[in-house]
């Protein structure tokens, strides 16, 4: 949960998203990456999260 005093919606939230099992990560990548990975998501009309669910999901299977 979070710390602190969460508002109900926080609370919510974070509740939703344990159930429906999302979870946060946090990367260190080179600026000049995440800007001209950012850009190329913008240019192709497509989420930044589902293009790196995307990729991640075709390096699984690859590796199977």
């Amino acid at each position: 949960m979070p710390k602190g005093e969460p508002s109900k919606q926080s609370i919510a939230t974070r509740k939703y998203e344990a159930k429906a099992g999302w979870m946060s990560k946090t990367y260190k990548l080179k600026r000049d990456v995440v800007t001209q990975f950012a850009e190329a998501c913008d240019k192709a009309g497509v989420s930044q999260a589902s293009q790196l669910t995307k990729m991640m999901m075709g390096f699984i299977e690859k590796n199977k």
